[in-house]
């Protein structure tokens, strides 16, 4: 089951639409998701009453849209509405358990202007503990390829595997990309050609005979991973990073990196974490 969050915006019936078609190559069923207040949902004859059922009545005409992006776009997806009630971000959590995927627009109805992501889409991306797709702006000519950002972690491995079965099920190449040399206090290292060979091989080796029916380019790119992954994703499908990588604190759900790329990726990002 992938679970994709809505609100009504355009983002979020953008989401589902990536959503419907994800669900259609993994071939499992969506749920499109709406939180409300808890009290919207008790149907009672206390003073707010009819607030309620019209508020009832809106988030019902918000799943019926978000289904019918769905359907639309993919009519042999079988698509399950689903009203929460309680906070979004905990209940989008709640509900995406046991999900393969959770799938949130990067920033609704409610969202700040001049915010690139919502609070909604950061908390769920940072807390959830399934893997979550954060919908950008969809790539108006994608190159047929996922961007993986690999540093040899746990973390970036599970990303890349991730990449590879999802480029499996597109018939697409997988772009596995290193950023090499971490900036140091006075500035970035300077580029060693002998070392950037060699982190180069220990990338291809990483990478050989993981998924041998997947194509893949590898890079090792000298620069900041944040702009190193944010330029090699422009124009990608999808941008794939793990939850946290080398260099991040025991205990941190997210790091630095996975956090920044969720206000600069340039087309969909999935972060990875089982």
């Amino acid at each position: 089951m992938i679970v994709v969050g809505v609100d009504g915006s355009r983002t979020g019936l953008e989401a589902a639409g990536w959503a419907a078609a994800e669900a259609a190559l993994r071939r499992t069923p969506l749920t499109v998701a709406h939180a409300v207040p808890k009290w919207v949902c008790e149907e009672s004859g206390w003073r707010y009453a009819e607030v309620g059922r019209w508020m009832r009545e809106g988030a019902e005409n918000v799943l019926a849209a978000a289904e019918d992006r769905a359907l639309r776009e993919h009519p042999e997806v079988e698509v399950t509405r689903k009203l929460l009630p309680g906070d979004p971000r905990t209940a989008l959590i709640h509900a995406a358990e046991d999900a393969v995927l959770l799938v949130v627009g990067s920033r609704g109805i409610g969202g700040v202007r001049g915010l690139l992501v919502g609070s909604v889409a950061h908390g769920v991306t940072t807390h959830a503990r399934t893997n979550v797709v954060l919908v950008h702006e969809l790539p108006r000519s994608p190159h047929g390829e996922i961007v993986a950002g690999v540093d040899g972690s746990p973390s970036g491995l599970r990303a890349l595997d991730f990449a590879l079965a999802e480029a499996g099920m597109r018939g697409i190449r997988v772009r596995a990309v290193q950023a090499w040399a971490w900036p140091q206090p006075t500035g970035f290292e300077p580029a060693d050609s002998e070392s950037e060979q060699d982190t180069l091989r220990a990338l291809r080796a990483l990478v050989a005979g993981r998924n041998p029916q997947v194509e893949v380019v590898t890079e090792v790119i000298h620069g900041h991973p944040v702009e190193v992954l944010k330029e090699a994703a422009a124009g990608a499908d999808l941008l794939v990073v793990g939850s946290r990588g080398h260099g991040q604190l025991a205990g941190m759900i997210m790091g630095s990196i996975s956090q920044a790329l969720l206000h600069h990726a340039p087309c969909p990002l999935a972060v990875v974490r089982r």
